[in-house]
């Protein structure tokens, strides 16, 4: 159902989100390449997910960014609706970031798109809300908009669906938040400043909310931050370990990719882990509204886009 109610409270940079170097370099990488069984689990997880894009993605580079040559990248995060409430359909890109990699200057960026924005969906010829073209035409049609948008290639992406979260939550034996807010969802109450163990649907719960926060949008990826660093400080922990068998289960049934394993030693050996510690965060501006056809839309303002494609272009070195 489309969104017909307009979003108060003021935007707010976000701080730094660790989601790239976490479920991708964390999982994959920092645990698995030291110790052999580790390895061959995390090499099968990386072909199940594998899901490289197909040539229907417009190319915007001349040819692929070199890791080897330390070139810098972006990733394309989606955080997609398919299985969120017994779903089996594609879904909507619920929640849509950009990531820079830099490892010349050890800095990435990490730009928020808001799912809302009134833009030109690349490839089925309309203008619509961006986070349609992941339900039109899944990563590739994601993708293309992405690029129309800001202006820049994207190299690598990675989805994740609702349902994974549930997944991931419970197999690492469930997660501790403190609640920025009080508020009932599906039958579950948080308490303001209340420290609460989480279990997978809880956690859903947890996320989804979103009228009932002042900050819309903007509040309610304050509290998927909150989800994530729980479910990192339970990733990196000793008892966590003895679980990695789930945890890369859940990530093989929730997550797509054209990330490969030759990808991810890259990543580790040349520089690009000390870029993903060092996250500057971004959000793009704007204002929303409802159009003559009813629905709420995000508009971005022509400087505040020329703004964003800037910096993001000097990020990748494309100038």
């Amino acid at each position: 159902m489309e969104e017909r109610r307009s979003r108060k409270g003021n935007k707010k940079k976000r701080r730094g989100l660790k989601i790239f170097l976490a479920v991708v370099l964390l999982l994959f990488v920092a645990i698995g390449i030291y110790v052999a069984d580790f390895y061959r689990n995390i090499d099968n997880t990386t072909v199940e997910i594998y899901e490289p894009v197909d040539e229907e993605v417009d190319p915007v580079r001349t040819s692929s960014a070199d890791l080897s040559e330390k070139e810098p990248i972006s990733i394309l995060l989606l955080g997609v609706d398919t299985g969120d409430l017994g779903r089996d359909e594609r879904g909507r890109s619920d929640t849509m970031m950009v990531v820079t990699v830099n490892p010349n200057t050890k800095k990435s960026v990490l730009m928020s798109i808001p799912r809302d924005t009134y833009t030109e969906i690349v490839g089925y010829g309309t203008m619509d809300k961006l986070n349609h073209a992941y339900a039109f035409g899944g990563n590739s049609m994601a993708i293309n908009s992405i690029q129309n948008l800001l202006d820049i290639p994207i190299d690598y992406y990675v989805t994740v669906n609702m349902a994974g979260i549930q997944e991931l939550v419970d197999a690492v034996g469930g997660i501790d938040i403190v609640s920025p807010m009080t508020f009932t969802m599906d039958g579950y109450t948080f308490y303001e400043g209340e420290s609460v163990h989480l279990d997978g649907p809880a956690t859903l719960s947890f996320v989804r909310m979103r009228y009932e926060d002042a900050a819309g949008d903007t509040g309610r990826q304050a509290r998927q931050r909150l989800v994530i660093e729980g479910v990192v400080d339970k990733v990196v922990s000793a008892s966590t370990l003895l679980n990695y068998q789930d945890i890369l289960g859940s990530l093989s049934n929730n997550v797509q990719t054209n990330f490969q394993m030759k990808d991810y030693l890259a990543l580790q050996s040349n520089s690009y882990t000390a870029a993903a510690r060092n996250i500057v965060s971004e959000q793009i501006g704007g204002s929303g509204g409802i159009a003559e056809d009813g629905i709420y839309y995000h508009y971005i303002p022509e400087e505040e886009l020329l703004r964003v494609q800037n910096l993001l272009s000097s990020e990748l070195e494309l100038d």
